[in-house]
């Protein structure tokens, strides 16, 4: 699956100001994440179970 064809939507811990976006999009295998305001750089992956992990770290801190 390409890039484009994800369904990318705003993290909901983006900053409210529109100044630290992030996108997701979810896969099967993985969390796709990039800076959405600029979607023509490349994007990174983790793993279903990392991106939890670090969901529950960003809460706690």
């Amino acid at each position: 699956m390409s890039t484009s064809e994800r369904a990318w939507f705003k993290s909901s811990y983006s900053g409210s100001q529109g100044d630290s976006c992030v996108e997701v999009a979810l896969t099967e295998q993985a969390v796709h994440v990039r800076d959405s305001k600029d979607v023509t750089r490349p994007h990174f992956a983790v793993g279903r179970d990392g991106w939890a992990s670090f969901i529950r770290y960003a809460a706690r801190s």
